[in-house]
C-alpha cells in the first residue's frame, strides 16, 4: 500500500534509538554507610596502679577510644589529645586494671557438704543453673572482676560457654570468660557416686579412661568452646608420719600426658586440681600450666614449678570457708599458709584464684582473696599484680588485659582509698569499666 513505510524502513527507523537507550548513564549507587569513629572518653585518675610497675602514679589521664586505651600519662598531656572527649572525673579515686579471678565455678553455688553438691546436680536443671550463672557473672563484674577463668561446670556440660557467648554478645553483663567446660577424671574418682550399681547418677566431670579417650575428650571440649582444659590429678588426702600431705593419683602418667599434650597441640592451657604432693608431682610430670589449690607443695616441687614456669593458684578463700567441715581441712589451710610463704621466697608465680562457687557467690566478695595473700606474706602491690598482670600472663593475655597501658582493653576499676596501703579497698569497688563501657559508677 502506498503511503505506508516498508518493514525495512520501520526497522531502520527504530535502530538508532537502541544505542541511545543503552548509553544512558546508570543511576549513581548510594555511598556505603560510614562507621562512626569510636567514641573518645577521658578518665581522670587521682591515683593509678597500672598492674605492672611497683609505683603509684598521681594525677593521671586515661584516654579511651572505643574498647581500648589510646593514651595514658600525666593528665595535662593526655588532656591535650582528648579534644571534645567525654570526661569521667575520678580524680578522688585510685584506678587499677580490671581484676582477674583465675579459678571460678559460675555453675556452682556452694558445696561445703556433699548434700549441697548433690542437690544442685540432681534437683536443679542445667537451664536453671545457667540463670544463676548469669547472675554470678554480673556479681563478679560488679565486684571489679573484668575477667575470669572458669574451671569447670560441675555437671552442667558446656553452659559456661553459653554464659561467655551471652556476655560477648551483650545480652548480659559479665566479665570476659575463659571457659574450661566439663573437667576430667577417671571412672569412680569424682562425685556423684553410689554403691547402688543399678543407678547411673549424673557426673560432675567428663569421665575419661585411657590414652585415646583422653585425647578424644580434649578434642570434644575444644570443639564445644573450651579455652582451657582442667583435670583432677588427685583425691583422698592424708598425712604420713613425716607430716607430708600425700594423695591418691587419679590418672596414669600416660593418660595425664595425653591430656596435656593434646591440649597444648590445640593451643589450650591445662589446669590441674592437685592438693597432695603426689598429685602435684604427677601434674608437673604431665606438663600442666597451673596447679590449682596445691596445699601439699614441697620445696622440691616448687623448684620444678619455677624451672618449668608453672603457675600456682592457691584458692585460699575456699579453704578457709570449708574449714567448717572439720576433719583434715583446718590442717590443710595451715599447711597452705606455710607453703605460700616459701613459694613467695622461691619465686613461684602465684595467681589470684578464689574457687568461688565452692563458696556461695552471694556471701563472700571474691576480692577477699587478696586480703589473705597479704596476710600470708605478699605486699599489697604483689597481691594486686597476682590478680592483674601475673594472671594475664597465665592466660596468655598480656596484650589485652591485666594492666593499664596503651593498646590494652579499657578494663578499669576504681576504689576510694589506696589499696597499696589497705588491700581491703579492693572489696569496695566504686567504679567498673570493661572494654570502654562503664557498668558501675557509685
Amino acid at each position: 500500500m502506498r503511503g505506508l513505510p516498508s518493514l525495512r524502513t520501520l526497522s531502520l527507523a527504530v535502530v538508532p534509538l537502541v544505542p541511545c537507550l543503552s548509553q544512558a548513564p546508570p543511576a549513581p549507587a548510594p555511598p556505603p554507610p560510614q562507621e562512626p569513629p569510636p567514641a573518645l572518653v577521658l578518665v581522670k585518675a587521682g591515683r593509678l596502679v597500672d598492674g605492672r610497675s611497683s609505683t603509684v602514679q598521681t594525677n593521671v589521664g586515661i584516654l579511651v577510644e572505643g574498647e581500648r586505651i589510646k593514651a595514658i600519662g600525666p593528665l595535662a598531656q593526655v588532656q591535650a589529645q582528648a579534644g571534645s572527649a567525654r570526661v569521667i572525673d575520678l580524680s578522688q579515686m585510685t584506678l587499677l586494671p580490671g581484676l582477674i579471678d583465675a579459678h571460678t565455678h559460675l555453675l556452682l553455688q556452694g558445696d561445703i557438704t556433699s548434700e549441697e553438691y548433690e542437690d544442685q546436680l540432681l534437683r536443679q536443671s542445667i537451664p536453671y543453673r545457667a540463670i544463676l550463672a548469669a547472675r554470678n557473672a554480673r556479681l563478679s563484674l560488679e565486684h571489679g572482676f573484668t575477667a575470669i577463668r572458669d574451671v569447670e561446670t560441675e555437671g552442667a556440660m558446656y553452659a559456661d560457654v553459653d554464659v561467655k557467648l551471652a556476655v560477648n554478645r551483650g545480652e548480659i553483663p559479665g566479665p570476659r570468660v575463659f571457659a574450661s567446660t566439663r573437667a576430667m577424671a577417671p571412672t569412680g574418682m569424682y562425685p556423684i557416686g553410689t554403691p547402688n550399681w543399678e543407678i547411673e547418677l549424673p557426673h560432675g566431670v567428663q569421665v575419661v579412661d585411657g590414652v585415646d579417650n583422653a585425647r578424644l575428650a580434649v578434642r570434644e571440649q575444644v570443639q564445644h568452646g573450651a579455652d582451657w582444659i582442667k583435670y583432677y590429678s588427685d583425691r583422698r588426702y592424708y598425712f604420713t608420719p613425716d607430716s607430708m600431705l600425700r594423695s591418691w593419683v587419679n590418672f596414669t602418667d600416660a593418660e595425664a600426658k595425653a591430656i596435656v599434650d593434646e591440649a597444648h597441640r590445640l593451643g589450650r592451657g591445662v589446669a590441674a586440681h592437685a592438693i597432695g604432693s603426689d598429685g602435684i608431682a604427677a601434674a608437673l610430670r604431665a606438663g600442666v600450666n597451673s596447679i590449682e589449690h596445691g596445699d601439699g607443695l614441697t620445696d622440691s616441687l616448687m623448684d620444678v614449678m619455677v624451672k618449668n614456669n608453672v603457675y600456682w593458684v592457691p584458692t585460699v578463700t575456699v579453704g578457709v570457708h570449708v574449714m567448717a567441715r572439720g576433719g583434715v581441712w583446718p590442717t590443710l589451710v595451715n599447711l597452705e599458709r606455710r607453703a605460700f610463704g616459701r613459694a613467695l621466697r622461691k619465686g613461684v608465680k602465684i595467681v589470684m584464684g578464689t574457687d568461688v562457687g565452692g563458696f556461695p557467690w552471694t556471701e563472700i566478695n571474691q576480692a577477699k582473696e587478696f586480703e589473705y595473700y597479704v596476710q600470708y606474706g605478699m605486699t599489697p602491690m604483689q597481691a594486686i599484680q597476682s590478680g592483674t598482670s601475673v594472671a594475664a600472663a597465665l592466660l596468655g593475655q598480656e596484650q589485652n588485659i591485666g594492666a593499664l597501658a596503651p593498646g590494652l582493653y579499657a578494663d578499669i576499676i576504681g576504689v576510694a582509698g589506696d589499696p597499696t596501703r589497705d588491700i581491703t579497698e579492693l572489696q569496695r569497688v566504686k567504679f567498673v569499666m570493661k572494654g570502654g563501657v562503664a557498668y558501675l559508677s557509685q
